[in-house]
């Protein structure tokens, strides 16, 4: 045993241990390269009304700036100002509605309008700037379709004909 211990001890020799740093630099780069990618971040957030059930999807699509347009269950609203107020739930009122054009919400137009022109006024100073007729809709789950249609019928006749539907993921 003895002759064991003497052999290693000869073996042992000092030496001194240099640390490569180039492959773990060349690691972290990617690690930190990959992190960057995966992770995105958008400018918009959109963040649902209390009590609204938005609709599920298995699509994603970084979200957009735009004019926000709520539909729930008690009204609509333009920029979290109730503009219609749904005297039932998910109902309008005749008072709402075009006697010509029952398709046709009078009240969301004249905010919708309102919103089109401010923003084209702040496009005459402002040159980098300009209207894009881009809206971003929030709607109930549980609202019928019809009521949704003549929602975007309006918007489109006020000048609003890009519109993006607010979901949320399956994740």
């Amino acid at each position: 045993m003895r002759r064991v211990v003497d052999r290693m001890k000869k073996n042992n020799k000092k030496s001194t241990f240099v640390l490569q740093l180039t492959a773990m630099v060349d690691m972290f780069t990617i690690i930190i390269v990959f992190l960057l990618k995966s992770f995105s971040t958008s400018a918009v957030n959109i963040t649902p009304q209390e009590g609204l059930l938005l609709p599920v999807s298995s699509s994603y699509e970084n979200p957009v700036e735009g004019v926000k347009l709520v539909i729930s269950k008690k009204g609509i609203f333009v920029q979290d100002e109730q503009v219609v107020i749904f005297p039932e739930e998910g109902r309008l009122d005749k008072k709402d509605r075009d006697p010509k054009d029952p398709s046709f919400i009078t009240t969301l137009f004249k905010a919708l309008d309102k919103e089109a022109e401010k923003s084209k006024q702040i496009a005459e100073v402002n040159e980098e700037y300009k209207f894009d007729g881009k809206i971003v809709m929030q709607a109930d789950e549980t609202l019928p379709y019809s009521l949704l249609k003549k929602v975007m019928y309006t918007a489109s006749m006020a000048g609003y004909a890009d519109m993006k539907m607010a979901v949320m993921s399956m994740d």
